[in-house]
């Protein structure tokens, strides 16, 4: 994250470029999310009718289970769903960004063959598959929370940990595209070489890209970061000063198989 800044502060108008998709979209969101709380426990209320004539300790200990695994799921859909809006707002403006990393690192892949339109559609199909994964997680993440106290912790950090790993998923694949590796199960195997240092990235990236407006800050700096991750896991060298943006081999090689029982 810390370099994608840094590379991206020595264009200010790219840089600026990149934060206006994610200033439309967090204002969109930040709207919704008002909305989901302040009706928060009316909802809690309703999705739990059982627990009306429940002593009160109890009735309000499963409301408030139901309130913290709606709000963790919501805002796991919201920054997963975020991420996809936003890249697709501003799809010129992050790929240049992933461009300008590759020629500042070197060893910058050859040009994609894959038409326009190829592209289009096989994102907008990889975007609703990574949604529906959140979904499914938010479903998970709600009925965790239905477990009094523990549920209220586990739930939130399960949200973030799996939040973060489907974050890593869209922000490593610009650089996974130009190198012609184009399904989300690539990604995820070579995501899976080195787990702690992706979420060290991502979970981090997924909590600050929860923060309303400061999402609009972080957002470029992240989208420079995935394509430097992706290099660290594809295992793409810098190239020396003098022969930067020099074209590497566009096919990696598949990943090493994982430890057996891994």
């Amino acid at each position: 994250m810390a370099r994608g800044f840094v590379l991206l502060l020595r264009r200010p108008r790219l840089f600026v470029l990149g934060a206006l998709p994610a200033l439309i979209t967090s204002l969109l969101f930040l709207a919704l999310f008002v909305v989901l709380v302040i009706n928060l426990t009316d909802l809690a209320e309703w999705a739990t009718p059982f627990a009306a004539d429940w002593d009160t300790i109890w009735r309000n200990l499963i409301r408030g289970a139901v309130a913290v695994g709606v709000l963790a799921g919501t805002v796991l859909v919201m920054v997963v769903s975020f991420t996809t809006i936003t890249l697709a707002l501003g799809a010129p403006i992050y790929d240049k960004i992933t461009e300008l990393v590759e020629e500042e690192l070197g060893n910058a892949p050859a040009e994609s063959d894959e038409s326009f339109w190829s592209s289009l559609g096989r994102s907008i199909r990889q975007s609703l598959v990574i949604i529906i994964a959140s979904l499914l997680v938010t479903i998970l993440v709600f009925f965790i929370g239905l477990v009094p106290l523990a549920g209220q912790v586990i739930g939130p950090v399960l949200a973030a940990l799996l939040g973060g790993w489907l974050l890593g998923i869209e922000l490593v694949a610009g650089a996974f595209d130009r190198r012609r590796l184009i399904t989300i199960k690539e990604r995820r195997r070579w995501m899976g070489t080195r787990r702690l240092r992706v979420l060290g990235f991502t979970v981090p990236t997924y909590l600050l890209l929860a923060i309303p407006f400061v999402a609009v800050v972080v957002f470029p700096a992240a989208a420079a970061g995935g394509t430097i991750l992706a290099r660290e896991l594809l295992g793409v060298p810098e190239a020396p000063e003098g022969v930067r943006g020099a074209p590497e081999n566009p096919r990696i090689p598949p990943p090493p198989a994982p430890p057996q029982g891994a």
